[in-house]
């Protein structure tokens, strides 16, 4: 079939097969979301709403999310992949999971993360920033006679075993980008070492990246390590924490979409994309899904509640390196075998 009739078939709204076999289905739109749960929904919501496009999603932690990709792959069952760290959809692009797509709002984007992928070609397009560090409750530290922490090496103080949660990296792109953050910083090895020490201190390695913050938030744990924009949401409502932004410096995620290799709605997953870089649907995150990461947008207005990348004492984060699917692999399968095993 020609080009020039396919497109017109489509534009009537027809039923097309793919050169995959697989059904085009018009007006629908599957989401992979690995963002909270209120940004997911409500850029799902709006984006449905405003083109008039049958939008579902289904909210997952970037690893587990990664593993469901993979395992569809032969039949897709999402046509986008949005939100949560980079690493994961980088490494999707590398196993050929993703179709590229260069969207017309690139040019607002922030010029070092328009093409942030360690594959080039647009495989995956850069939404928000976010920084790592850990939050601390104050009331919680009080009660046990317990200093604040400043600094990543001040958690491996035995006074505050049993009272640090983490993510798990299986599941967690979180806590993979902690991972690749200490090997930045200190060299492999050295970061092993740490995270034997801090593996003494840990009571519980969670699912999700955002569990440690609304634990620590709840006093269920003193010290929660994650992205500091969860932590953000938990202090606006009224939990008594305390934001820090260690001493060492840390890196920082880039929140990413991909369109799915094989997208059975292609037309709607490349409009997702669009929106997904506008001033709109930025501002909507914070605005409405309560989400107050960085925004890549130039244009888009940035919430009070946001941190500013100029205050930071951040790594010079190497994305192509570390969102690797080898090095992932390496870096998990040895937290795996040298810390976890061992708790």
């Amino acid at each position: 079939m020609k080009l020039t009739l396919l497109n017109t078939v489509i534009a009537a709204g027809l039923a097309v097969a793919t050169f995959s076999g697989a059904a085009h289905a018009e007006g629908r739109l599957v989401i992979y979301c690995s963002a909270t749960n209120a940004f997911c929904e409500e850029e799902a919501n709006a984006f449905g709403k405003k083109y008039d496009v049958k939008t579902s999603f289904i909210r997952n932690g970037s690893g587990s999310t990664l593993a469901k990709v993979e395992a569809e792959k032969k039949n897709p069952q999402a046509d986008v992949w949005y939100g949560g760290t980079l690493d994961p959809q980088s490494q999707a692009g590398e196993m050929d999971l993703l179709q590229p797509y260069q969207s017309a709002n690139l040019d607002q984007i922030m010029p070092q993360f328009r093409d942030p992928a360690k594959r080039k070609g647009n495989y995956s397009s850069a939404v928000y920033v976010g920084i790592l560090g850990f939050g601390v409750n104050t009331d919680r530290l009080k009660e046990k006679n317990l200093p604040v922490p400043k600094c990543w090496k001040d958690l491996i103080d035995p006074v505050y075993k049993g009272e640090i949660q983490i993510a798990d990296p299986q599941s967690s792109g979180t806590a993979y980008t902690a991972l690749a953050t200490f090997a930045q910083l200190w060299g492999q090895d050295q970061a092993f070492d740490y995270l034997k020490k801090l593996n003494n201190n840990v009571s519980q390695y969670t699912k999700s990246g955002i569990a440690p913050a609304r634990n620590a938030a709840r006093g269920e744990t003193a010290i929660g390590i994650g992205f500091l924009h969860d932590y953000s949401l938990e202090k606006e409502k009224g939990a008594p924490l305390t934001l820090i932004s260690p001493c060492e410096g840390s890196g920082y995620e880039v929140g990413g979409i991909s369109i799915l290799q094989g997208a059975r709605n292609l037309d709607n997953a490349k409009l997702f994309v669009d929106w997904a870089l506008s001033k709109e649907a930025q501002e909507l995150a914070w605005k409405k899904g309560q989400s107050y990461q960085i925004l890549t947008n130039t244009t888009a207005e940035t919430s009070p509640n946001s941190l500013k990348l100029d205050d930071l004492k951040l790594i010079n984060y190497d994305m192509d390196k570390y969102g690797a699917s080898d090095m992932r692999k390496e870096l998990i399968s040895k937290w795996v075998n040298e810390v976890k095993m061992g708790k």
